[in-house]
C-alpha cells in the first residue's frame, strides 16, 4: 500500500465522532441501521474519490494493513 490513508485523529475529537454515529443509529432496527452504514459508506467513499485510499481503508478494517 502507498500509505496514504489518515489513520490519526482528525479536527473532530473522536467522542463526538462516536457520538454523532451512535445518534444516528438511535431508533433503527437492524435492517434500517445497516442500510445506514451501507449508504454512509458510499457517501464518503465518492467523498474520498481516491481509490488507493479506498483500498487502503478496506484492508485496514478486515485487519489486513497491521493497524
Amino acid at each position: 500500500m502507498t500509505g496514504k490513508l489518515r489513520t490519526d485523529p482528525g479536527r473532530v475529537p473522536p467522542d463526538d465522532l462516536y457520538n454523532l454515529l451512535i445518534e444516528a443509529h438511535r431508533d433503527l432496527d437492524e435492517a434500517a441501521s445497516q442500510r445506514l452504514n451501507a449508504k454512509l459508506i458510499l457517501l464518503l467513499a465518492n467523498h474520498i474519490d481516491d481509490k488507493d485510499v479506498l483500498a487502503e481503508a478496506l484492508a485496514a478494517a478486515r485487519g489486513e494493513a497491521g493497524l
